[in-house]
């Protein structure tokens, strides 16, 4: 008798390549991407990042461009982890401004590590881990994650420095697609020029690239100065136009929630939040972040500092405040401000550091001649000094 053997499906493991630029969030696991700006990671719902799938609305009133520069970060992050960038509304000129990649600082703990790493003994090093629980799993997995690994270490944020300028390979995907500002001289009725949206191009040109790319592949979007007169014909402020535009941004993060976020700056001067039309636009998106720069106000000199040593410890001081109205995926896992809730966040641009994003503290009050005053002393007439409980007679 002869036995027919059914064959056995043979499973293969197949070991899918990170993306760049993408990791899981701490709280619940979903992908999340960089901003380029580290102290705005922290504050995005405890997410260490910007959830993919998401959108971010950055006001800013006053007459100042923060968050346009925000918006280069973003964007620059985006090139070095070979992203597609589509920028809405704006010329290539915008695209040579971006911020050149820093040097990353090394900080004094990874020193210390590698310094302590050279000091053991070398005859020891297989007694290291004997005794530890669960010690030859996790020397596998790291061999395993080291040989998927391209061989380099993945860098999640880069440093960047805005005195420098991204030199942009010839292999990065960036899309302009800019407003269309010239006058009709076709001598058409005004009424029908006034139905076709401005807002059309764009989202058929989101369509297009989202189709023709794999699901791998991360795209951003940025959209600067929305509804600016610069960038926009004034038809664009209309509500039939605008709010079908920021519903169909939304569907394409929804159907596209694993590859694809957005970031907009909007100026507050010309569109105030207490307007109906600004209050949808801030609905229509995840998150909602206002800038409120301080007014630019001559600062006395300071005196140098006498040692190098005190002049790197030296804190520069807040350029404006920080107003948090929403989060992207504030839900009731967990999220937060990164440590900062309900405190006053201040932030400060500088040419090294980039934004960073700290509670908000006020300096100590200095007394004429520079020192911090020591307070609650009446001043003596003819002593040039303070009074204490002994001058004051009762």
């Amino acid at each position: 008798m002869s036995q027919s053997t059914t064959p056995q499906p043979t499973t293969t493991t197949e070991t899918t390549a990170p993306i760049p630029g993408i990791r899981p969030s701490p709280l619940d696991g979903r992908p999340t991407t960089s901003t380029g700006i580290r102290s705005l990671d922290s504050i995005l719902a405890g997410h260490a990042g910007l959830a993919l799938g998401t959108s971010l609305l950055l006001e800013e009133n006053g007459t100042t461009d923060f968050g346009g520069t925000l918006l280069k970060y973003y964007a620059a992050e985006g090139i070095l982890q070979e992203h597609h960038i589509h920028i809405l509304g704006m010329h290539q000129g915008w695209g040579r401004e971006l911020p050149g990649q820093g040097a990353a600082e090394k900080s004094s703990s990874a020193k210390k590590d590698a310094e302590s790493k050279d000091d053991k003994m070398k005859i020891a090093w297989r007694y290291e881990r004997l005794g530890e629980f669960g010690a030859a799993a996790r020397e596998r997995n790291a061999v395993q994650s080291s040989t998927n690994a391209s061989g380099t270490p993945a860098i999640f944020c880069h440093d960047f420095d805005l005195s420098k300028r991204l030199i942009t390979p010839s292999s990065a995907q960036m899309h302009f697609i800019p407003t269309i500002l010239r006058p009709d001289f076709e001598f058409r009725d005004i009424d029908e020029s006034k139905t076709q949206s401005p807002y059309t191009p764009f989202i058929q040109h989101l369509i297009t690239q989202l189709s023709r790319t794999p699901p791998t592949t991360i795209h951003r979007i940025i959209i600067p100065s929305l509804l600016s007169p610069a960038f926009y014909p004034p038809h664009a402020s209309q509500p039939h136009h605008l709010l079908p535009f920021l519903h169909s941004l939304r569907a394409l993060l929804r159907q596209n929630a694993h590859r694809l976020t957005l970031m907009i700056t909007l100026p507050l001067p010309l569109h105030p939040r207490t307007t109906a039309l600004t209050k949808w636009i801030e609905l229509l998106s995840d998150g909602v972040l206002e800038l409120a720069p301080f007014p630019s106000i001559p600062l006395p000199p300071k005196p140098s500092p006498t040692s190098s040593g005190n002049s790197a410890t030296q804190e520069e001081p807040p350029q404006g405040m920080l107003k948090i109205h929403r989060l992207p995926i504030y839900h009731e896992k967990g999220g937060g401000g990164g440590g900062y809730s309900g405190d006053d966040l201040a932030f400060s641009l500088s040419r090294r550091k980039g934004l960073v994003i700290k509670p908000y503290s006020l300096p100590p009050i200095e007394d004429d001649e520079g020192g911090e005053s020591k307070g609650g002393g009446i001043e003596v007439d003819g002593k040039g000094g303070k009074a204490t409980k002994v001058d004051i007679e009762f």
